[in-house]
C-alpha cells in the first residue's frame, strides 16, 4: 500500500494533467488540505514536494505551489537550420523554433558573453585543434520572457571570426541571420552538421543559471557544423531545461541503396 503522501501527490497529477488545475493556478494551501482531512501538514508538504520533483509544480515564497505552463517550446531539428531562414531572411535558429512555437521574441531574451578560451578536449576534438589551444567561446543564455530556456556556447577557431561580429558582445543575434549568416558572408557556408543529444543531472550552477525545479534534468546538445568541403566552422555545446522544449525532427528517409545505383539501374563504380 502506497504512503497517504504519494496517494494525494498521485491524485493532484491526476487533476493537474486532466486540466482541473490549469497551468499558472495555484494548489490550496498545505493549511487548507489538512483542514480538508487530506493528511497531516508533513503528508502535503511531501506530496507537493513529489509533485514539484516531476515538474508538474513549482513553489516559491509568496506564491504558493503554482501549476507550471505545460506547453513546450518546438525545438526544431532540421528545419531550424533552413538557408532560407538565416541566409535569404533574418530568422535564426532560435527565433525559428519561437515561430513554430507561436511565440513572441525580443532582443533581449538573448544575451551573450563572448572571450578567447583554451581549448578543453571535448572542444579541441569537435574543432580539431590541439587541446589547450586558443578558440573563440560564444556563450548565450537565452530566456522566454524572464524564463531561461536553454544555454549555448559556440567555440570557433579564431582565423575564422576574428573582426566579425561572432566576436561583438552586443546582445542579441549577430545581425541579420545570426552566426551561420556571418559565416556565410565571410566565406565559409554552412553545408551540414551533426548533432548528438543526451539527458543528465544538472550541476548546481546550471540549477540556478536555468531556475530548474528540483529533479528537473537537462538536455545536452552537441553541435558540429561543416562547410561543403568539411571544414568545422563551428562546435557548439547547449544545455536546454528538458521540460521547456520539445524536440521535433522531419526529414526524408535515407536509402543507401538507391543512392548508389545509377539511372539505369545499375551500381555505380566506386
Amino acid at each position: 500500500m502506497s504512503p497517504k503522501w504519494r496517494e494525494l501527490a498521485d491524485r493532484l497529477a491526476d487533476q493537474i494533467r486532466s486540466g482541473e488545475y490549469a497551468p499558472g493556478e495555484r494548489l490550496p494551501h498545505i493549511r487548507d488540505l489538512v483542514e480538508a482531512g487530506e493528511g497531516s501538514k508533513t503528508t502535503v508538504h511531501q506530496a507537493y514536494k513529489a509533485l514539484e520533483a516531476e515538474g508538474l509544480v513549482t513553489s516559491s515564497r509568496g506564491h504558493g505551489t503554482v501549476v507550471r505552463p505545460q506547453p513546450r517550446l518546438k525545438r526544431l531539428g532540421i528545419a531550424r537550420y533552413d538557408k532560407a531562414k538565416w541566409r535569404d531572411g533574418d530568422e535564426v535558429a532560435f527565433i525559428a523554433d519561437r515561430v513554430a512555437s507561436g511565440r513572441a521574441y525580443k532582443r533581449g531574451e538573448q544575451t551573450q558573453t563572448i572571450s578567447l578560451v583554451a581549448a578543453p578536449s571535448a572542444v579541441a576534438a569537435g574543432l580539431g585543434v590541439p587541446e589547450g589551444a586558443e578558440v573563440y567561446a560564444r556563450a548565450r543564455l537565452v530566456k522566454e520572457g524572464q524564463q531561461p530556456t536553454h544555454t549555448l556556447t559556440s567555440y570557433y577557431r579564431p582565423e575564422h571570426v576574428a573582426g566579425t561580429r561572432l566576436v561583438d558582445p552586443t546582445p542579441g543575434p549577430a545581425g541579420r541571420g545570426g552566426g551561420f549568416r556571418v559565416l556565410y558572408d565571410a566565406g565559409y557556408e554552412i553545408d551540414h552538421m551533426k548533432e548528438r543529444l543526451f539527458a543528465r543531472v544538472p550541476t548546481p550552477d546550471e540549477v540556478t543559471l536555468l531556475q530548474l525545479p528540483p529533479g528537473e534534468p537537462v538536455v545536452e546538445l552537441h553541435r558540429t557544423t561543416y562547410t561543403v568541403g568539411g571544414t568545422v566552422v563551428e562546435f557548439a555545446i547547449g544545455v536546454h531545461a528538458a521540460t521547456r522544449f520539445a524536440w521535433e525532427y522531419d526529414f526524408e528517409v535515407p536509402d543507401s541503396t538507391a543512392q548508389k545505383t545509377n539511372e539505369e539501374g545499375h551500381p555505380r563504380a566506386e
